[in-house]
């Protein structure tokens, strides 16, 4: 990275710079070296508190990586397989549910209702995965048959989830901690549960609204975890972008859908080509926050910006970022 690199890289953060507004973290890895490690705007306007590299943001459907990776582990472990039927594991399910299976729910092909399409209007209280779960199970229809149409799914995270603390014994944000973030010294994770553990430099999240930024930290799904419930930041986030090289890489071959129909989706990940480039990618969005990653794993360069705004396109900036450093 050169000088002229790293003011490029700054520039793309102006809307994100400055004490009245929230922020943003940045961070380049290339070749295994973080060359690019920034923060920008506040992590918490209220108490005036700047962001930092080290601020824990909301990683949202970013978090999906992390679900399908504990299922791996456990597949791995010899405690379940991927084509085994959902409802051996979560009888709770209809029987419209039958047919569905663990590969159907990591690949978003599962057809099961999105659960957020099932909360009443009227409903205040935060949902856990048990409700989505109870939601699920009221519904005895899919959208289409398992397996032969692909439609993105926050429920079939949430059910990952739920999964994976039943065939492991243990909760799954302490299967995460034991499995995942202890043995990578990401110390700074969580899959964060209101009450029971701490994310001791949050980010907190807003909306503009009216000319300035308005608190929007939670909302009535803020609070389930397979599907988008980490904290995270971008030091720990190196740590597992590494950790993905190793043996503990994902899969990253979407399935063949019947008639040809094309999907990009696996196991946590969008997986497609950019200007020639293998890549992997996903981004996050949810009440205040939005986040992007992308990979070039043959060109070994990631780029992760997290936020703490439901407003601005993360996703753009990285991308401006890898056509600076990868096709000029």
């Amino acid at each position: 990275m050169t000088t002229d690199d790293l003011r490029f890289v700054d520039s793309l953060f102006t809307a994100y710079s400055g004490t009245t507004v929230p922020g943003a973290s940045v961070v380049v890895i290339s070749d295994g070296r973080v060359a690019v490690r920034r923060a920008h705007g506040m992590a918490d306007l209220e108490r005036r508190v700047a962001a930092t590299p080290e601020t824990d943001y909301r990683l949202a459907s970013i978090s999906k990586q992390f679900t399908a990776m504990a299922v791996m582990l456990l597949v791995k472990d010899g405690r379940l397989r991927y084509d085994q039927r959902v409802r051996e594991f979560l009888p709770e399910l209809p029987a419209a549910a039958q047919a569905v299976t663990v590969r159907h729910l990591l690949n978003h092909t599962s057809g099961l209702w999105s659960y957020e399409d099932l909360v009443p209007d009227s409903r205040t209280a935060q949902l856990d995965d048990r409700d989505v779960l109870a939601l699920l199970g009221s519904k005895d229809s899919l959208y289409f048959p398992a397996g032969s149409q692909y439609r993105y799914s926050n429920s079939g995270y949430v059910l990952l989830g739920l999964i994976v603390a039943r065939v492991s014994g243990t909760t799954f944000p302490e299967f995460l901690q034991t499995r995942i973030f202890r043995p990578l010294g990401m110390s700074a994770s969580v899959a964060h549960v209101e009450g029971s553990d701490t994310v001791p430099r949050r980010a907190y999240g807003y909306s503009p609204r009216g000319g300035t930024f308005v608190p929007t930290d939670q909302s009535v799904t803020s609070a389930t975890l397979g599907d988008g419930g980490i904290y995270t930041n971008v030091d720990d986030m190196v740590r597992w972008d590494q950790a993905l090289y190793g043996d503990t890489a994902l899969v990253d071959v979407a399935p063949q859908l019947p008639g040809g129909a094309d999907t990009t989706y696996a196991f946590g990940w969008f997986v497609d080509g950019y200007r020639g480039e293998k890549r992997w990618r996903h981004t996050g969005e949810t009440s205040g926050f939005r986040n992007a990653i992308q990979r070039f794993p043959h060109r070994r360069l990631t780029i992760i910006v997290l936020t703490n705004r439901s407003s601005g396109e993360p996703a753009a900036i990285v991308e401006r970022i890898a056509d600076r450093l990868l096709f000029r």
